[in-house]
């Protein structure tokens, strides 16, 4: 029998929350930092930012999921991430909810700031604390960069410049990302938006779900 996880000891309606794995220590911060104890996180593959046509249907089945688990409040960790609507029809069907903009780069730096940002970003590459931390791991080494340097020009030639996306203030990141630009032969930016509009999304989804408790 399937074990019903719907109210904390409190009486609030548990929420389950979705999300790409690239964002989860992000969604624990801003869980731990605003008590909100009846969010339950469980996270996508990172690597679907690579494959955004696996994200609808995995969400879906994840949704299923929760659902036989007996969570009646779901949010998805997700903006768009390149599934061109896809995703946006599965939350639909199922009537969850997500985080607003196109992708997490968007919602980092507050929707309003980026779509101000808009052309003058139109040729960086950008990178988030999760990129720093996995920039061997998600570019180089697939990539082969750490064999063949000479491929750089063919993967980011069209690019101006790096623009770190900095959650929290921490110096090892900072040099990732100033090493990974000098690497890669971008100008370099550091923007600190902190967790942007994912703060406000997920504080709004668990205040939703305490309403419905």
């Amino acid at each position: 029998m399937t074990e019903q996880i719907t109210e904390n000891e409190t009486g609030q309606s548990r929420l389950r929350v979705i999300a790409c794995g690239m964002i989860a220590r992000e969604i624990l911060a801003v869980k731990a930092a605003f008590g909100l104890d009846h969010l339950d996180l469980t996270c996508l593959p990172a690597e679907f930012h690579f494959y955004p046509d696996r994200i609808a249907p995995a969400m879906e089945k994840a949704i299923l999921e929760a659902k036989a688990d007996g969570y009646g409040e779901i949010f998805a960790g997700y903006a768009d991430c390149g599934t061109g609507g896809l995703l946006d029809k599965v939350l639909q069907k199922h009537g969850v909810e997500r985080v607003g903009g196109p992708h997490c780069f968007a919602f980092y730096q507050g929707l309003d700031a980026f779509a101000a940002s808009g052309e003058a970003d139109m040729l960086c590459f950008y990178m988030t604390d999760f990129l720093c931390r996995q920039f061997e791991a998600f570019f180089v080494r697939p990539l082969g960069l750490d064999r063949h340097p000479e491929l750089i020009p063919d993967y980011f030639g069209n690019y101006e410049k790096l623009v770190y996306l900095a959650q929290t203030e921490n110096p090892e990141l900072d040099k990732v990302a100033e090493d990974a630009a000098r690497m890669l032969g971008l100008a370099y930016e550091r923007r600190f938006t902190g967790y942007g509009d994912l703060t406000p999304a997920l504080r709004n989804a668990a205040a939703e779900a305490g309403r419905r408790s």
